[in-house]
């Protein structure tokens, strides 16, 4: 069981880091079946990227961070803390699987375990509040009249690497405790 956790939170780390990472947080919508599409755009938490004709991406950091919207400093205060508090607990998860030790009165579980624990459980919890706050965004401008076409963005891929790595961390965090 514990190796398991330690897999899943291992996994669930590197599911953090990429999504914090990736900038297919949002990526455009066309939702007219007649509409030609020659390019498309990616919105993440540190660049916007255009794909011309999925032959040319192009990249751009955002200017300054005192220019981003109070919304996106959240995200990315959430998602990096999110990553460092997800390396601590998977190294707390490490040196507390090599100190339980099984003995003639039943297993002895380091200490180490339950703070791992209760670090996959809060690091899971954190990375499922950017995510989902940003997908609900998503859904309700898509579905908003008053936002026009060209502004409709959809779920990127980084939110489901987000979705995915919280539900492993949190399944981790569950396994330790």
């Amino acid at each position: 069981l514990q190796i398991t956790g330690l897999v899943f939170g291992g996994v669930g780390m590197l599911g953090t880091l990429a999504a914090t990472a990736m900038p297919q947080w949002r990526v455009s919508a066309y939702g007219e079946a007649n509409m030609v599409v020659f390019e498309s755009i990616w919105e993440g938490l540190w660049m916007d990227c255009i794909s011309q004709l999925g032959l040319r991406l192009q990249c751009k950091l955002y200017d300054s961070v005192l220019a981003l919207p109070p919304p996106l400093e959240a995200l990315r205060a959430l998602m990096c803390l999110a990553v460092l508090l997800a390396i601590v607990a998977f190294l707390v998860a490490i040196v507390g699987v090599k100190y339980s030790q099984p003995s003639k009165e039943g297993p002895q579980v380091s200490p180490f375990i339950l703070a791992a624990g209760v670090a996959f459980l809060l690091t899971g919890s954190l990375v499922l509040v950017p995510v989902s706050w940003t997908g609900g965004g998503i859904v309700r401008d898509f579905y908003d009249p008053a936002v026009p076409a060209p502004l409709k963005r959809e779920l990127g891929a980084a939110l489901y690497v987000g979705w995915a790595s919280s539900a492993l961390l949190l399944a981790a965090g569950a396994m330790y405790c």
